[in-house]
């Protein structure tokens, strides 16, 4: 999953990023509200995590703005308001819940991961091809009923690459996917994940098939 963190505490900022990327996510943090709709609108995160105090153009400006442009993914309101008006206006502009600082980080990833659940298509959805089985609700990959253990990166790949079923996706794509938007990440690393994740879903009845110069194909074996 993608998540977009757009918060004017750098440190705070970088706190719920490393809980995310240790989840498996890809992130990407936002510091000011300048430019914010553009790039949420463009970039389409499964989850936003949106300050409320803002420099420049507040979370609220920012909160109409994407439901405006028609993005519907699942909005987290960060606020130090403690005032009930606020937390209304957030919840009337399309928020679909919010959190008062200071949070635990506990709760706020409880929270999060709840949105995520209910921002799928189908809550508990499986996806089976050949013998692997994807269980977006448990964050499961199984062969033939058999949980494997994967590394969160093989993990989010994976992920990416199942939900892309039978259409080629870019190693930009990919690497946008593993760790936010405009991350300097060399191809190369994509490549390795490749390699690592082929050799695990092995007797699957899948595979990874590279269209070179474009990226790759996931799909079950013919």
């Amino acid at each position: 999953m993608r998540i977009a963190i757009v918060e004017d505490n750098k440190p705070l900022a970088d706190g719920i990023a490393k809980a995310f990327e240790m989840d498996g996510h890809g992130v990407d943090q936002l510091h000011t509200g300048e430019g914010a709709v553009e790039f949420l609108c463009e970039e389409i995160p499964d989850l936003i995590v949106l300050d409320v105090n803002l420099p420049r153009k507040s979370g609220l400006e920012i909160l109409q703005g994407i439901r405006a442009n028609g993005l519907h993914s699942p909005v987290l309101l960060l606020t130090a308001r403690a005032e009930i008006n606020d937390k209304v206006a957030g919840l009337d502009l399309g928020a679909d819940d919010y959190l008062t600082k200071p949070f635990d980080l506990t709760e706020l990833k409880a929270r999060a991961r709840a949105l995520l659940r209910r921002g799928e298509k189908k809550i508990g959805e499986v996806i089976s091809l050949g013998d692997l089985q994807f269980d977006s609700d448990a964050r499961q990959l199984r062969i033939e009923g058999e949980v494997l253990n994967l590394p969160r990166r093989e993990y989010a790949l994976a992920e990416i690459l199942i939900r892309s079923k039978d259409r080629i996706i870019s190693k930009h794509q990919i690497i946008d996917h593993l760790y936010g938007a405009g991350a300097e990440i060399e191809e190369g690393t994509v490549e390795l994940y490749v390699h690592r994740l082929r050799k695990r879903l092995s007797g699957s009845g899948t595979e990874i098939k590279t269209a070179r110069g474009l990226g790759y194909c996931f799909r079950a074996k013919s």
